[in-house]
């Protein structure tokens, strides 16, 4: 093996393990802007199996833009969380919508 194959091999390597990591790294959005008070959709009929995810504001680094609900697949014995926002201090914390025993 040449120098240069094991370098090449070795920097593919490497970028393969940072993407894995940080794929699963937790994304921190704290912004100074209050979001706009949520819209008022209709939520559409029960589905078997699925529960309501309702829509949210996102902060997409310059203004709040609206992403619609969806239907997430049941876990039995867990509750959906909903997307949303905490006021800490003056400013506004993103909190993912997750599963909750």
């Amino acid at each position: 093996m040449n120098l240069r194959y094991c370098l090449v091999v070795t920097a593919i390597a490497s970028c393969a393990a940072l993407g894995s990591a940080a794929s699963g790294a937790a994304v921190v959005v704290d912004v100074q802007v209050a979001p706009p008070p949520p819209r008022v959709v209709a939520v559409p009929a029960p589905r078997a199996g699925y529960v309501w995810a309702p829509g949210y504001w996102r902060w997409n680094g310059a203004r709040y833009v609206w992403v619609d609900g969806r239907w997430v697949h049941a876990r039995s014995g867990w509750r959906w969380v909903p997307d949303g926002w905490v006021a800490v201090g003056p400013r506004w914390h993103y909190v993912p919508g997750h599963w909750e025993r």
